[in-house]
């Protein structure tokens, strides 16, 4: 779901994060990545949309691929 909040603050790509998501996602990912997810959109869900975006944007600019961003969701 795109939001114009992000997209009038320049944010792209302008998702908002909480309203987003695939009705098959244990299909695309296994468990450990999968349990990543879901704890990731609980933190996520607590913050406004614009914040979220640029924290999820901020943390996956520092990593290579989706196994080294879940590694460092712990830290």
């Amino acid at each position: 779901v795109l939001d114009r909040r992000l997209a009038d603050r320049r944010i792209y790509p302008a998702i908002d994060i909480q309203k987003t998501s695939t009705r098959k996602e244990e299909l695309l990912m296994d468990k450990d990545e999968l349990n990543r997810v879901y704890l990731l959109r609980n933190f996520l869900a607590d913050m406004p949309p614009v914040e979220a975006l640029e924290f999820l944007l901020e943390r996956m600019k520092r990593t290579k691929n989706n196994k080294e961003f879940f590694a460092t969701m712990a830290q």
